[in-house]
């Protein structure tokens, strides 16, 4: 057995059972693992520790997948732990054949680089690091057997994969082909998923019950829904009895299923206007025309992937929630989300609060917002929790 041996007084992490070993935290690698091996974490006297899956290029050397010294990694370990994560989802959401959810959320349920969505009769599946992928194939058996579903697409194209030292791969996993769009249904609302082109796996699946809030407060409203996707904030607004809803996306393919999806729930109307563009640029312009809005919802992608893009990445929060504020009218609402693992939700607090500032709106927040119940967060792994957001009603 290949044994990872750690420095001196670094073993505190691995004791408070966080999942992740890093290079510099490593003494030495007795043996030749392979990329994804299964190797014995151990301290500096070697006293057992975890059992990990080695990674030879990613800073994160290892990512452990038990610190039960009697656990015998392989299919029936994996087997217990997908059964145990999906039957935590089945609790806590429910849906006909048509729901979609996370059902394995990577080091949240013990499954370090691994992640499978549900959308109605698919499984979409990510394998994100070493040793997610040394046992993709076991995985997928595993998958399909506890959830008697036929139809595996694979998207490992995120780019977490090449700190990993992994090319990208995507396509038809097991079992038939999915179709070309799926149609799910959330909270009384249809939308349809593109599972090969779309961000992520097809859908933004951690905004469940914001998506529903967004719902429940935009009656009467004039709303300006930036970075709109396939206008999953946009249905539910236009549900919820907004006057008026503007979706800016840079994608013309994502806002032509934006339409689909407003006109699957009856709501295609004009109501309902598609701006493709610049988000940045479209605020501005918005800003200089004097143009005002109820509720401004921001739902950016991650502009902070790593700890050392968490400069830039303030910028462009900074500037976006700027802009929103001076577009607000008086008691208007600002939805605002940061995906960024490197920005804090104390972090992100700061700066918005700073943003307001500089527009010379006085905020409050009345709500925090987090990733729905199918992303959770394990009290030890507090990555885990990478989605923060904030209603802030501008006052004057």
């Amino acid at each position: 057995m290949v044994e990872l041996s750690l420095k001196p007084g670094r073993e505190k992490s691995v004791v408070r059972r966080h999942p992740w070993i890093f290079s510099g935290a490593v003494a030495e690698v007795r043996g030749c693992p392979q990329d994804g091996a299964t190797v014995v974490v151990t301290n500096t006297v070697g006293d057992f520790l975890a059992w990990g899956a080695f990674s030879s290029q990613s800073q994160i050397r290892a990512r452990i997948w038990s610190w039960d010294s009697n656990a015998q990694i392989g299919p029936d370990f994996f087997r217990e732990l997908i059964k145990a994560a999906i039957f935590r989802r089945r609790q806590s959401i429910t849906g006909g054949e048509n729901c979609a959810m996370r059902l394995v959320y990577a080091e949240s349920d013990g499954l370090p680089g691994v992640i499978v969505d549900q959308y109605a009769d698919t499984l979409v599946v990510q394998f994100l690091s070493c040793g997610a992928e040394l046992w993709r194939e076991q995985l997928a058996n595993i998958l399909m057997e506890e959830t008697g579903i036929a139809k595996l697409y694979e998207r490992s194209d995120a780019e977490v994969r090449q700190l990993e030292g992994l090319a990208p791969r995507t396509g038809l996993l097991q079992g038939t082909e999915p179709a070309g769009v799926i149609r799910i249904n959330e909270n009384d609302v249809w939308y349809w998923v593109d599972i090969r082109n779309g961000h992520k796996t097809g859908f933004y699946l951690d905004q469940r019950e914001n998506r529903l809030r967004v719902r429940n407060l935009s009656r009467d409203k004039s709303i300006l829904d930036c970075f709109s996707y396939t206008g999953g904030f946009s249905v539910n607004a236009l549900l919820g009895g907004a006057s008026s809803v503007t979706m800016v996306d840079e994608s013309g393919e994502a806002l032509r299923l934006a339409r689909q999806n407003l006109e699957e729930n009856g709501l295609l109307s004009s109501r309902g206007i598609f701006l493709e563009g610049n988000v940045f640029q479209v605020l501005r312009f918005f800003r200089d025309q004097n143009r005002k809005f109820d509720m401004i919802i921001l739902d950016p992608p991650k502009f902070a992937p790593t700890a050392a893009q968490v400069e830039r990445a303030t910028r462009g929060y900074k500037d976006i929630n700027l802009l929103a504020f001076k577009l607000l009218n008086p008691g208007g609402l600002l939805v605002t989300f940061s995906c960024s693992g490197g920005i804090s939700l104390d972090m992100f607090q700061k700066i918005v609060a700073g943003a307001a500032l500089d527009a010379d709106v006085n905020g409050r927040i009345i709500d925090y917002l987090h990733q729905s119940p199918d992303h959770p967060v394990l009290m030890s792994y507090p990555e885990g929790a990478y989605l923060k957001g904030l209603v802030v009603q501008a006052g004057g």
